[in-house]
């Protein structure tokens, strides 16, 4: 798959996560909104609910005094007139307040108070049409009043029908009004009313509540209320002829946000968990394509540079073998003899290369057998060192050893071992541009032993280090490996460390060497 192919594949993958995720938080965001809505009615239904309960249980209270107080006290002292006056007088304040609704029709005057808001007298008529209100400040003024006789302050007929209680529902407003709040309404009442409706409608959870007046708190709350313009829900309470109220019935919900992501926790939860397996799924394939992409370059890499490594031999053996054939070079027994160690050396070569593919396939599949005994870890590092000696001496370079560990007993396979340090130095002289200076060091450590392998080769970057232990894995510049190889040297040295229950890491920068660090794990 080309680059681009690639990239766009990924850029599409991704659009369509980011789309899903997008779609289930506009759903998820939604949803929390229609709840939010939903319990705002739902509350507001309550509340009106208890306001007009409220208002309808007084206006009845009001309707059967009224209607007690003229089957049993009333005194009818006129019949002529089509028309309901009110009158009530208040001996303290010195005040009388005449109701009058259009013509009068009968009068009627009552001995008992029908209002409990501290007046002495009341008098009543049936009324229709035009209405007016007026204050008196002082009793004597009303006598005075050419439309007013004493007689005509007082009220009604033996019973109140359909059209009487319209009239007189406007008449109680106003003298209701007149009461105070704590006087008209209890806590108790407004807890119980709104407690029943609000679990009617499915919302059980704690509430406070008040009643405002003029927008300043009453002697109506519960103990815990606290007014928040945002968080409080407000209707009004006893209504006024006219459809208004200095009152509003106020609550509001301490734990509401809770409650309402409580009825949808579950879709939330729900969405959230198989959003989040997309999410890993996406990321999982993600990472498996840009792996599987990473292998195959790594691996049409390693193709090319067995290729040339293979090349290389082949053709050197090619070359001795067409000047062996030459008559004058064979019977030049030397010069046969140097073509045949050349081409001895060559086919070892190739051997060693493909000894190493086999090696790490066989370690992979866990089918290569190491048998592990005794040794001493300074013996492996001298026998490995000498594989490599002449290499180094030819290169006019050195290997200086400090091997300062008191003990290098260790249980290891001494072919597979010896193999992880010639390895590693023969990394260290290939990648060395001038001559390979390298030093080994151990020492002990505890129960471990740590062998140290530092060269002032060209050392690697950052991004080579995290990297330099997988297969195939090679550190190039452009298209152009500096260095000859196949990148499974290292990833042999890290399977056969661990085997050996160690650990093995890498320190390096760039133009100033590299130091390979092996840790085992010492017997007694």
């Amino acid at each position: 798959m080309s680059k681009r192919k690639f990239f766009l594949l990924i850029v599409l993958m991704s659009l369509s996560l980011i789309g899903i995720i997008s779609i289930q938080a506009y759903y998820i965001n939604n949803s929390v909104k229609n709840e939010k809505d939903r319990f705002k009615d739902n509350v507001k239904t309550s509340l009106y609910y208890v306001s007009n309960t409220i208002e309808k249980r007084e206006y009845s209270e009001y309707v059967y005094k009224l209607q007690d107080l003229i089957s049993n006290d009333a005194v009818v002292d006129t019949a002529s007139i089509r028309n309901l006056y009110v009158v009530q007088e208040n001996r303290d304040s010195k005040e009388t307040v005449v109701y009058r609704l259009g013509n009068l029709e009968e009068n009627y005057k009552f001995s008992s108070p029908l209002f409990d808001i501290g007046l002495d007298t009341l008098s009543v008529k049936r009324v229709y049409n035009e209405r007016e209100t007026k204050v008196y400040r002082n009793i004597g003024d009303t006598k005075s009043d050419a439309d007013l006789s004493m007689t005509e302050k007082l009220l009604l007929l033996d019973k109140i029908s359909s059209t009487d209680e319209i009239l007189f529902e406007d008449l109680y407003k106003d003298l209701a009004s007149r009461q105070p709040i704590h006087k008209r309404v209890t806590e108790g009442e407004i807890k119980n009313l709104l407690s029943n409706k609000l679990h009617d409608l499915g919302i059980d959870i704690d509430f406070e509540f008040a009643i405002y007046g003029n927008d300043l708190a009453t002697k109506i709350q519960s103990e815990d209320f606290d007014f928040d313009k945002n968080a409080t829900f407000a209707v009004p309470i006893f209504q006024n002829q006219n459809d208004g109220s200095p009152y509003k019935l106020l609550v509001n919900f301490p734990d509401d946000s809770k409650f309402i992501l409580s009825s949808i926790i579950g879709m939330i939860l729900m969405s959230i968990i198989f959003t989040s397996i997309i999410i890993i799924a996406y990321s999982s394939a993600l990472y498996q394509l840009v792996k599987q992409r990473k292998i195959s370059e790594i691996k049409t890499d390693f193709i090319n540079n067995m290729t040339h490594e293979f090349k290389t031999p082949i053709a050197t053996i090619n070359l001795a073998l067409d000047s062996i054939k030459n008559p004058k070079i064979i019977v030049d027994q030397k010069k046969v003899l140097r073509y045949l160690n050349m081409i001895k050396e060559e086919n070892k070569r190739m051997h060693a290369q493909v000894e190493n593919v086999l090696r790490i396939s066989k370690l992979e599949k866990n089918e290569l057998n190491i048998s592990k005994d005794r040794v001493e870890l300074h013996d492996l590092i001298y026998d490995a060192i000498t594989h490599v000696e002449l290499i180094v001496e030819d290169r006019k370079g050195y290997i200086k050893t400090h091997l300062d560990a008191e003990q290098s007993t260790v249980l290891a396979n001494e072919t597979h071992f010896t193999n992880v340090v010639v390895n590693i130095l023969d990394n260290a002289i290939k990648y060395s541009p001038d001559s390979p200076k390298i030093d080994v060091y151990t020492e002990t450590i505890g129960t471990n032993i740590l062998l140290k392998i530092k060269d002032q080769g060209s050392g690697m970057s950052k991004a080579a280090v995290k990297r330099v232990f997988e297969k195939f894995y090679r550190e190039h510049t452009g298209n152009i490996h500096n260095v000859k190889g196949h990148g499974l040297g290292l990833a042999y040295v890290k399977r056969i460390v661990n085997d050996h229950q160690g650990y093995v890491s890498v320190e390096s920068e760039k133009d100033k060497g590299s130091s390979f660090t092996i840790r085992l794990p010492l017997i007694s």
